[in-house]
């Protein structure tokens, strides 16, 4: 063969090999994949988005959660945004999506609207690409950290209710069952602390906690882990035949501010749900929960990066997916 074309053959080798490792949809994501159709796409946006956080600052913490929802089952697809035709139970109609605040679902919807009222942008992006976008702006409307995102997904071709079962977190997680999800979706143990902090925004409705200040187990009504004062706020604010309809904030000390609050009180047991407090209650978490206590940056850093995976997951390119002219609905 020669050693020019052994080194072909080694070079082809390497290549398929990293092929095999790297899915062809991670490799076609990138910045500036609108930049021939759509170049102002991020600003047209990011002016939309800014426009619906001004109305309320739902916006944030809805456009948040959506996009985690969205990616944990089938992928960044824009799955969940698909609304009931009649005969398909869809994805946001499982019970584990019924909280998703409407919101999140008018911020995607705005900006599609906005992105498609440019003649030369018309029907060109897709709505899962915009839901990654709004999330980014989210962040940063909330003084949270800034990125460059990635771009280039289509839209998916199906939404089930039945796909949701067993994949998105409950508030009742314990780190075990925390890391294994995560680790379905290419995420590591830090990606998945870094990603809880998203509770640092948002709100939760009393039906979610009711255990950990009533009912946590025969010999403790109140989980032990919470601190004694906060569980005592939570009863007074909670109580045991309050409206199901009522939600408190995640943070009860900056709840409209993206930071590094949540991991402070993590450290005083201030963590609303099971899932949050183990972060610091379980030792193989609690030190990463206290760098990130003591510096905002760091954890910000860490934040970008799993968030930049987390939308990496699933993404459907080529046939596999189009893009939607409505988000809420299927191509006809």
């Amino acid at each position: 063969m020669g050693r020019r074309g052994s080194f072909v053959m080694v070079v082809v080798i390497v290549l398929t090999l990293l092929f095999a490792i790297v899915p062809m949809s991670m490799a076609q994501l990138r910045q500036d994949f609108y930049a021939d159709v759509c170049p102002n796409v991020e600003s047209i946006v990011r002016n939309a988005v800014t426009k619906k956080f001004r109305q309320t600052f739902v916006t944030v913490p809805a456009t948040l959660r959506l996009f985690f929802h969205d990616c944990f089952v089938q992928g960044c697809d824009a799955s969940v945004m698909i609304g009931s035709d009649g005969g398909n139970t869809v994805e946001k109609d499982h019970p584990d999506n019924l909280s998703l605040a409407g919101d999140g679902f008018d911020t995607v919807i705005k900006a599609k609207a906005a992105v498609d009222a440019v003649p030369e942008c018309r029907n060109k992006v897709s709505c899962a690409d915009i839901l990654v976008m709004a999330t980014r702006d989210v962040i940063s409307l909330a003084r949270g950290p800034s990125y460059a995102v990635e771009l280039g997904r289509k839209d998916g071709l199906v939404s089930r209710a039945s796909d949701v079962e067993g994949k998105l977190p409950k508030p009742s997680f314990n780190l075990n069952q925390l890391n294994a999800m995560f680790a379905a979706n290419g995420l590591s143990q830090t990606d998945m602390i870094a990603l809880s902090a998203a509770h640092t925004v948002g709100f939760s409705h009393c039906s979610k906690l009711a255990n950990r200040i009533y009912n946590f187990s025969r010999t403790n009504p109140v989980d032990p882990t919470l601190n004694p004062t906060y569980a005592s706020r939570l009863q007074e604010m909670c109580p045991r035949d309050v409206d199901p309809r009522i939600a408190i904030n995640m943070d009860p000390n900056t709840p409209t501010r993206f930071d590094n609050m949540y991991f402070k009180n993590l450290q005083q047991g201030m963590g609303l749900f099971t899932s949050d407090q183990v972060l610091f209650s379980d030792t193989r978490s609690r030190p990463t929960v206290k760098v990130w206590a003591h510096s905002g940056q760091t954890f910000y850093t860490a934040f970008v990066t799993a968030m930049t995976k987390l939308g990496r997951v699933g993404v459907k390119t080529g046939s596999d997916g189009n893009i939607r002219t409505d988000c809420g609905a299927f191509n006809p």
